[in-house]
């Protein structure tokens, strides 16, 4: 997707949803687009996610706004560390590497659920949450959704993996 291409899907996004980012100007979001950025915003919005600007705690970061968990990152477990104890049916890879590999975040569970304060995401899928490493270190990860206008978190083996899990990111600006 050349530059030209993902700028207009950019600003034509960011006027449609204004409530994410209030007080902001497209032009001065467009300021802060270096290449590097640009081709981590571009693998966001070509694994589905439907980047736009949000913002949260007064800084701004693009951020997975698609209304299920991106179908492009789906199917993965939580970590290298979980890929290599699964014997059988190991996914492609890990949250954490293609995360680390594409120069974006996970979003952890404070973002996670203030994006859901702005919309109604995940109703049919779930999201992998970045997680403590508390609940890590137990051989645990945290995912969430959104079911009956309530925002649930939920516990599983790092290992696990699941089609209609995937995992929103961010990359702050």
């Amino acid at each position: 997707m050349k530059r030209e291409e993902i700028l207009a899907i950019l600003e034509e996004r960011f006027n449609k949803n204004i409530n994410y980012h209030k007080d902001l100007d497209w032009n001065d979001v467009l300021k802060c687009l270096d290449d590097e950025i640009l081709d981590s915003i571009r693998y966001m919005e070509e694994t589905c996610g439907e980047p736009d600007v949000v913002v949260i705690n007064n800084d701004i970061y693009f951020v997975d706004t698609f209304l299920e968990s991106p179908s492009g990152r789906r199917s993965y477990c939580y970590d290298d560390e979980a890929l290599l104890k699964r014997k059988v049916n190991k996914p492609k890879s890990s949250i954490i590497r293609e995360a680390h590999d594409h120069n974006v975040e996970v979003l952890n569970e404070y973002e996670y659920k203030y994006l859901q304060s702005l919309g109604d995401f995940d109703l049919k899928s779930t999201s992998w949450i970045f997680t403590p490493d508390s609940i890590r270190n137990s051989g645990g990860a945290i995912f969430g959704d959104k079911k009956y206008n309530r925002v649930f978190i939920y516990h599983n083996s790092a290992e696990s993996y699941y089609s209609n899990r995937g995992f929103r990111v961010k990359i702050k600006i």
